[in-house]
């Protein structure tokens, strides 16, 4: 006797029923494919989390350098297991240049950059030589107001230009 699949039945599961719980229980990427082992979701929590410091830590950097940032953050990806791209690393470039013939207005913006630099919650290597080279454009900064408020005008030598002071990046 032939047995012929009948069309009212549901379809056939090759699944077994732990199988199909694990499928209803666990998270599909946006391509499909299950993500099955606890590894690869302990992988996605760690990237979450990863994503979200990295995003704050480059907004901190944003909201405090105001003017002085070029742009938004510039982030560097990693894909997680589920197909999406998480943020590990980060970026925000603002100008460091002294403003040319004003050592007030370079000694506030020296400040702003220092401020911008360690404005988040925990500064990066990378934030805090920042933070330093900030430090160094106040001192210059300084210098050469005290020349200018002695009534001496400082020489070429000594005028800083803005070929002298790179622009720095933040890096997380």
């Amino acid at each position: 006797m032939d047995i012929a699949p009948s069309q009212s039945h549901a379809p056939f599961s090759l699944l077994s029923q732990q199988q199909q719980a694990l499928q209803r229980e666990s998270p599909r990427s946006p391509k499909g494919p299950l993500i099955e082992s606890r590894e690869e979701q302990a992988e996605i929590e760690k990237l979450r989390k990863r994503d979200q410091e990295v995003r704050s830590h480059e907004q901190a950097h944003i909201a405090a350098a105001g003017g002085l940032a070029k742009g938004g953050a510039t982030f560097s990806v990693q894909r997680g297991p589920d197909g999406k791209e998480y943020a590990v690393g980060g970026e925000v470039k603002i100008d460091t240049s002294p403003i040319a013939g004003n050592p007030k207005a370079t000694i506030r913006k020296a400040q702003q950059i220092r401020a911008a630099a360690l404005a988040p919650a925990d500064p990066s290597a990378q934030d805090r030589a920042v933070a330093a080279s900030a430090n160094g454009l106040e001192v210059q900064a300084q210098q050469e107001l005290q020349k200018k408020e002695q009534g001496g005008s400082p020489s070429d030598e000594e005028t800083p230009t803005s070929s002298s002071y790179p622009r720095i990046d933040l890096f997380v």
